[in-house]
């Protein structure tokens, strides 16, 4: 009895080390994109950049979420999940500090790089860290991560400028404090390091085996829509209020309120999500709230108020977030599908400041970058209506052996494509086992596939006949 309460000690202090650790990252993944946007002038001038290099500045974080994102997986299974996340971290605080001590436009760009390839890592790390070591409870954990998401993001925006003041007008203080912040974080990865999880069989499961699954691209596109329309708001949406006769102060205030009321967004998505077989209410709840505010926006009245309809939307973000595990049973299968859907994603929403900056040019009005971001809308309810559906990916075992499983892409990319093979338990996130309405067209030396539940539930008996155990 001693031995098991000990044992049961360690594991919560794990699992509370473990909770500490994934929101001191979460603060940190944010801080070299948000930072610099305030003092980016200050930056240009002393560095002597371009407006095209300035224009590669803006660029790179997305290129590195998707570039870093996509190899994620591929490093998790050669240095293992915890050591890779202290890398990061520590690729995060090393650029951020190597940015802060320079004067060369080059350099900076590269130390920049560096940064933003942490944060890269981490953004796939973290649902996957989740998925695996709070299987019975990611609506919480997805919750407390993207709440420390978004207050790293708000306050390395909101504290930059008054640092730099502080410091006498020193851009390199205000952008190299944030390199301290990294530095904490990695302090409970490191107690973390002998604890590292053993995984799964689902190990060779690669994000390119998910070019021919339909759930995988119904995912990259969901978290694409949503992030090009926070993209476009938080790199066009000043030049709409200043256009609309707002000071550079007021409109200041309006972008910090819209960042805040994210904050409690975050805290109830998640939680909310997870305890729901099909989000797809929720998701086109969201969707009718983003037509609402775009529209109330375009009348030009009452914007603040439209402003804060327009910011509960945004709640889709940490949707996206919590539906990277809820469409997976296994740690291996939700950092395939994060690394595809994030990096995929991460692509498609770099191109919509870019394509709002031409609209704007040519048109000289809103109602041009307007009428894309409602065809972006349309795209987030289409993709989010297949996403949201209570269906999961996973691993097909081969020839029911215990070695490393595989996405099978052509059986996945029929019809069916995202049914689950497998006969293990199924995580609260993953779904209840699911049954075939058809032939089973999957040799029967597999496990035979599930399936949602319809008029009728079913489950594959386990070993000795027994019903396989749900996670709820």
């Amino acid at each position: 009895m001693a031995a098991i309460a000990a044992r049961r000690s360690r594991t919560g202090s794990i699992a509370w080390l473990v909770a500490v650790g994934i929101v001191l990252a979460a603060l940190n993944l944010r801080t070299a994109v948000s930072s610099v946007g305030p003092v980016l002038d200050q930056v240009r001038d002393s560095l002597g950049m371009s407006a095209v290099t300035a224009g590669v500045l803006t660029t790179l974080p997305v290129l590195c979420f998707a570039a870093f994102g996509a190899v994620t997986p591929a490093l998790s299974r050669r240095a293992g999940e915890h050591r890779l996340l202290v890398a990061a971290l520590v690729l995060t605080g090393v650029g951020l500090l190597i940015r802060s001590m320079v004067d060369d436009a080059a350099v900076f760009l590269l130390a920049s790089a560096v940064a933003l390839a942490g944060g890269a890592i981490g953004n796939v790390l973290i649902p996957t860290l989740i998925k695996r070591h709070f299987p019975a409870r990611p609506g919480p954990m997805t919750t407390l991560y993207s709440v420390g998401l978004a207050f790293g993001t708000m306050i390395s925006a909101a504290a930059t400028v008054p640092i730099q003041k502080a410091a006498d007008g020193d851009w390199h203080v205000a952008l190299g404090v944030w390199a301290a912040l990294a530095a904490v974080a990695v302090i409970p990865w490191l107690a973390l390091l002998r604890t590292e999880p053993e995984r799964g069989s689902a190990a060779g499961i690669r994000p390119g085996d998910l070019l021919r699954n339909r759930l995988a691209w119904a995912m990259a596109g969901y978290f694409g829509s949503q992030s090009l329309i926070a993209y476009v708001i938080f790199g066009w949406f000043p030049q709409f209020l200043l256009d609309h006769g707002f000071t550079g102060e007021q409109t200041g205030t309006v972008m910090a309120i819209f960042a805040a009321v994210g904050i409690p967004t975050s805290l109830v998505v998640p939680a909310l999500a997870t305890r729901m077989r099909d989000q797809r209410p929720l998701i086109l709840g969201f969707v009718a709230i983003y037509v609402i505010g775009f529209a109330g926006l375009m009348t030009g009245q009452a914007i603040v108020v439209w402003t804060l309809v327009l910011s509960l939307a945004m709640g889709s973000f940490p949707l996206a977030l919590a539906l990277l595990g809820l469409r997976t049973r296994t740690a291996e299968a939700t950092a395939a599908l994060s690394a595809f859907g994030q990096s995929a994603g991460y692509l498609i929403a770099g191109a919509g400041p870019l394509l709002v900056g031409l609209l704007y040019q040519v048109s000289g009005g809103w109602t041009l970058p307007f009428a894309l971001l409602f065809v972006v809308v349309a795209a987030q309810a289409v993709t989010g209506w297949y996403v949201g559906a209570d269906r999961v990916l996973d691993a097909v075992p081969d020839n029911d052996s215990h070695g490393p499983s595989r996405i099978d892409p052509g059986h996945l990319s029929q019809g069916r494509a995202d049914r689950v093979v497998g006969s293990g338990r199924a995580g609260a996130a993953g779904g209840r086992p699911r049954s075939d309405r058809g032939p089973d067209p999957v040799p029967p030396t597999r496990p035979r596939l599930a399936r949602p539940a319809g008029r009728h539930r079913s489950a594959r008996r386990g070993p000795g006949g027994r019903l396989p155990d749900r996670c709820d």
